[in-house]
């Protein structure tokens, strides 16, 4: 069984062409997929020339008409970007209303059961906030438009997986919000839950950090450990989870990468991605350009499979071909992985 997915390009001024070109020049890819690009063709055109990639361009109206044929990239035009409309590292309206609609049409054949998962290029937020659509990420977009109130971010690399509490709010909302809405900790335990399952995990170890140092030492440092996070657990452990903590957030990741647990229940957007980022991505100092970048974002408690890059748009180093793919080709495969255990039957 190959199953379907649509891969949206991402942001045209970014190395979201690029890594999709990159990814889709694997033959392994197309083993267990058939993927179908969701774009324009003159970025994929430009991906190609940089690359010096000698695979195929195929238009085609519907992911059914897919072969996934490898040395051919098919994709859905939506004829938004053209010839020079855009420019390489620069952030604009026109691209990132290009790169919201590939996303909305990419839900759209997920949510019509066209194809089995969405795996997502970087967006640049800007630009699509200029644009008019006021997201503050992927995550809130695909939440919005599948309709779907209860949701987590997860991330993944071969060492680690976490699932977060609160994203894309400052540091004071998050503080604010774990206090005043404890419910918040209890779903992400729950979606960590689903999560690992997704994975082929049936009985996860789950951990969830604490949020202030050392747990706040018995409320030294703060009460939101014992007023939200603790009672959230005890309810979670009632209903037959295995689930730990709060455990120190200095050293709960360590843990985790020793093979302590399954998954861990971060706080906040940094306690989260920090150590994902650390166990996943490697940079050579010299030239500033990533050696490796395993690491995947997945959007959990959705009606569909949605996967991601775990990296932005890097304008900084955009059209010059040097970018990693590591984290697409990875974020395909998780997508796969998920759709084998949702869709066993295909």
């Amino acid at each position: 069984m190959r199953y379907r997915l649509a891969v949206t390009m991402g942001d045209a001024a970014g190395i979201g062409p690029e890594v999709v070109v990159k990814a889709l020049a694997d033959k392994g890819i197309y083993q267990n997929c058939i993927p179908v690009v969701v774009g324009d063709r003159a970025p994929l055109e430009d991906a190609l020339g940089f690359c010096k990639s000698d695979l195929r361009l195929r238009q085609i109206e519907t992911p059914g008409e897919a072969k996934g044929r490898w040395g051919e990239i098919e994709y859905l035009d939506t004829g938004l970007l053209k010839k020079g409309s855009w420019t390489y590292r620069q952030a604009s309206v026109l691209a990132g209303e290009a790169a919201f609609q590939y996303i909305v049409r990419a839900i759209e054949l997920a949510m019509a059961g066209e194809v089995h998962g969405v795996v997502t290029g970087p967006i640049h937020k800007e630009a699509v906030n200029r644009a008019g659509h006021h997201f503050s990420g992927h995550t809130e977009i695909f939440a919005e438009y599948t309709h779907t109130p209860s949701y987590g971010m997860l991330l993944t690399s071969p060492r680690l997986r976490v699932i977060h509490v609160t994203t894309h709010v400052a540091l004071r909302e998050a503080c604010r919000l774990i206090q005043e809405e404890p419910q918040r900790v209890e779903n992400a335990i729950g979606l960590a839950r689903q999560a690992m399952e997704l994975l082929g995990i049936a009985q996860p170890r789950i951990a969830v950090a604490g949020l202030n140092p050392h747990c706040s030492e018995s409320g030294l440092f703060g009460t939101e450990e014992q007023d939200s996070i603790a009672p959230a657990i005890r309810k979670c452990r009632a209903s037959g989870m295995d689930v730990e903590g709060p455990v120190p957030p200095d050293t709960v990741f360590v843990k985790a990468m020793a093979g302590m647990y399954d998954v861990v229940v971060a706080m906040y957007h940094d306690q989260g991605h920090i150590p994902l980022k650390l166990s996943g991505f490697v940079m050579d100092g010299e030239s500033g350009t990533f050696v490796s970048m395993a690491g995947v974002n997945s959007t959990i408690g959705l009606p569909i499979i949605r996967t991601s890059v775990d990296h932005g748009t890097a304008f900084d180093i955009a059209g010059e071909g040097i970018a990693n793919a590591g984290s697409m080709r990875d974020a395909i495969e998780m997508a796969v992985q998920m759709a084998k255990v949702k869709y066993p039957e295909g």
